[in-house]
Order: C-alpha cells, then sequence, then structure tokens
C-alpha cells in the first residue's frame, strides 16, 4: 500500500482501528456511544524513529494526534515519543 504522506523526523503515520460495534456479550454500540480508538496501525515512519516500524500496531495518547484525510482515507500523525506500547 502506499501513503500519500511521508513523516518527518520523529513522526509515525497510522491508520485508525475500527471501533467495536458490539460488546463480549452481544450487545450492540450505538454510534453514539462508541469510545474512539486508541490503537492504531503504523503505515509509515519518520527517518528518526527508532521503535516502531510499518506494519506495528500502535497504543498512543488520546489527545496527541493531527489528524489529516487525504484521498478520502483518514490518516494520524503521531510523535513517537506519544506511543505507549505495540500490540500483538
Amino acid at each position: 500500500m502506499s501513503v500519500p504522506i511521508q513523516p518527518l523526523a520523529d513522526y509515525v503515520v497510522a491508520t485508525a482501528e475500527e471501533a467495536e460495534t458490539k460488546t463480549k456479550s452481544g450487545l450492540y454500540v450505538p454510534e453514539s456511544a462508541k469510545e474512539k480508538p486508541k490503537t492504531s496501525k503504523v503505515v509509515a515512519v519518520g527517518k528518526e524513529v527508532k521503535n516502531v516500524k510499518v506494519g506495528d500496531r500502535i497504543v498512543y495518547g488520546g489527545y496527541t494526534t493531527t489528524e489529516v484525510k487525504v484521498d478520502g482515507v483518514e490518516y494520524q500523525l503521531i510523535k513517537e515519543e506519544n506511543i505507549y506500547a505495540t500490540v500483538k
């Protein structure tokens, strides 16, 4: 997948994962009650990024992203220091 955004320095470009539409017990969650996901998939990394790579799933701080829409796709720009963990 070609990404139209090339991050600079220690920034990561990621795409958000979809919010759950159903609880583990089988209840459907209405759109207004869905929690914004805090995990994303990395699609590009800047040259100074050391701890994550393209394809990693990451957990990041809730209000630490810049959201950009390019060609109908929403991307997040996240500074590496605001990434808390990778998810296996």
